[in-house]
């Protein structure tokens, strides 16, 4: 029962991290279109590290679909879970070499790849054109950027949650 109230509770942090994200003008800072920041990504990572896989995926499939219901449409919907799945499949693979080839930093950096990776996929199947992947490098540098700002918050956060054990307390 904890651990449904938990994944709720992270639920809604995605939900509230991805409108508070959708307030800044990116667009200001980064004149690139499809930039985001990806902070519901630190829910998702600590999700997979702490919670498992199967809570990392209910918590992005339904931060999507309630994110696509309250701001978006069906267009957002299949985006944001194009990316999100794709990043968390990566990032799941990439746990696997946690501690001895990929760093949090790794695992962030490839999951953030992966989101614009899968974003394209869904934008060539959408139009119907393969022209679309030409954008995909210019994703993908702003990617490594902002997959590096989630790392370090991450960090954070897991240093913060075994430093307390609040998630042992939680489980």
């Amino acid at each position: 029962m904890k651990k449904i109230a938990l994944n709720s509770l992270l639920i809604s942090l995605a939900l509230i991290l991805s409108y508070i994200e959708s307030l800044f003008p990116t667009s200001l800072i980064i004149p690139i279109p499809g930039i985001r920041l990806g902070l519901a990504n630190i829910v998702t990572m600590f999700a997979l590290f702490y919670l498992g896989f199967v809570s990392a995926m209910t918590i992005s499939v339904l931060r999507c679909v309630l994110a696509a219901l309250m701001f978006g449409g069906l267009s957002s919907l299949l985006f944001s879970l194009s990316g999100a799945l794709l990043a968390l499949i990566t990032m799941q693979v990439l746990k696997y070499g946690y501690n001895k080839l990929f760093s949090i930093l790794g695992i962030s950096i490839g999951g953030a790849a992966a989101h614009n990776t899968g974003q394209i996929l869904m934008a060539s199947l959408m139009m119907r054109n393969t022209a679309i992947f030409a954008y995909l490098p210019v994703l993908l540098i702003a990617g490594m950027v902002m997959g590096f700002v989630t790392a370090v918050v991450a960090q954070n956060l897991f240093y913060l949650a075994d430093k307390t054990h609040v998630v042992k307390h939680l489980g």
